[in-house]
């Protein structure tokens, strides 16, 4: 708008002064009144008096001039009004070039009304911001992953080192120690690459039944329910959604083994259930367990961050990708993630997926399709 109502001034402007020149330099010349010097023919108004070499030699070099000052003041002008208007953009290509550098912590903070350049600005502005978050992210990520799997290498040189120091040592407590720390390394590597295709969000979507891969889930982690003598119930209906099924099946598995493993060391309960709210589909995952503060909730989502103790040489122990997991699935399905302390212990975890439409019943009423 500005830069229109901008050029159409200067366009009324060089109108005015084109005007201006013909009242000085030609009207000026014409006859005013005189009968004999104004003739109607046919409606038409002919005007005679000076004739044609006059008006050529008094109005050519006012033109000349008039078109020469207009050439002037228009190039002036105009790269007045284009540098101020433009300004904005020259500070957009500031940070541009600083983010390319490198540095991302620039802002340009533009100030004053909000206007297309303002918009861009701010649109920029939260570009940066999320940017400078997801590569403050995928390094501390890249800390946390090298600092995790730099551990069970290290444990497995000094067991290496240690039976080669001590020939006489017992060589099927080696095996089955260098066995499980390998485990462990193989665990968090899987983890890792699964983390790194669901931030990706690189997979195929197929319809998916939430209730049968909840089903699947718990008759898988059932013998280590058993085990810990926790009760684990499924229920609710056909819940529908679209994504992948590998993923929503780890996502759902995680989500009940971490339910089971954070529970009551006897007589605990976990519930799983599924329905349809509204368009989404939901499943709820609630466990029994210790209380839980309300501020360490939000840490229990990032990777490697073991908020409540448990024994590390356990074949559940995991490697503190668990939620973090699940949380990129739900995001890479466009879901929503709720984690919320339970007053008498325990977890309750909500996971909204969008779900599938429905489409009408012959009986009138809707159906999942």
């Amino acid at each position: 708008m500005k830069l229109t109502i901008s050029y159409a001034g200067f366009l009324l402007l060089a109108g005015a002064l084109l005007l201006a020149v013909m009242w000085v330099f030609v009207l000026r010349w014409l006859p005013d009144g005189d009968p004999g010097s104004i003739q109607r023919r046919f409606g038409a108004v002919i005007i005679t008096g000076p004739n044609r070499a006059d008006l050529l030699r008094g109005f050519a070099p006012a033109v000349a001039t008039a078109l020469a000052f207009l050439l002037v003041f228009g190039l002036l002008g105009g790269w007045i009004l284009a540098g101020r208007m433009l300004a904005p953009l020259t500070r957009i290509a500031y940070a541009a070039r600083t983010a390319a550098n490198g540095s991302l912590a620039h802002r340009i903070r533009m100030k004053g009304r909000r206007d297309e350049f303002r918009e861009l600005a701010d649109a920029f502005d939260t570009m940066l911001e999320q940017l400078e978050s997801q590569v403050a992210e995928q390094r501390r990520f890249a800390a946390n992953a090298s600092h995790e799997l730099r551990t069970p290498l290290a444990i497995s040189r000094t067991l290496l080192d240690a039976a080669r120091n001590d020939p006489a040592r017992d060589q099927g407590e080696l095996i089955e120690r260098l066995h499980t720390v390998n485990t462990r390394a193989i665990n968090l590597t899987e983890a890792l690459l699964l983390l790194s295709r669901a931030d990706r969000g690189s997979f195929t979507r197929e319809p998916v039944d939430l209730s049968l891969i909840a089903e699947e889930a718990a008759e898988t982690l059932l013998p280590l329910a058993e085990k810990r003598q926790i009760t684990l119930d499924v229920t609710g209906e056909t819940t529908r959604t679209v994504g992948s099924a590998a993923l929503i099946l780890r996502m759902v598995t995680n989500l009940v083994q971490n339910a089971i493993v954070h529970n009551l060391p006897v007589g605990g309960t976990v519930t799983v259930h599924t329905e349809r709210r509204h368009d989404a589909s939901v499943l709820r995952v609630e466990n029994t367990g210790h209380p839980l503060p309300s501020e360490l909730v939000p840490a229990l989502t990032e990777p490697f961050q073991r908020v409540t103790e448990r024994i590390r040489t356990d074949e559940h122990a995991g490697v503190g990708l668990g939620l973090a997991i699940v949380h990129s699935v739900v995001r890479a399905h466009d879901g929503t993630l709720d984690l919320t302390p339970r007053p008498t212990g325990g977890l309750l975890v909500t996971v909204r997926l969008p779900g599938t439409p429905r489409a009408p019943s012959p009986s009138g009423g809707p159906v999942d399709r």
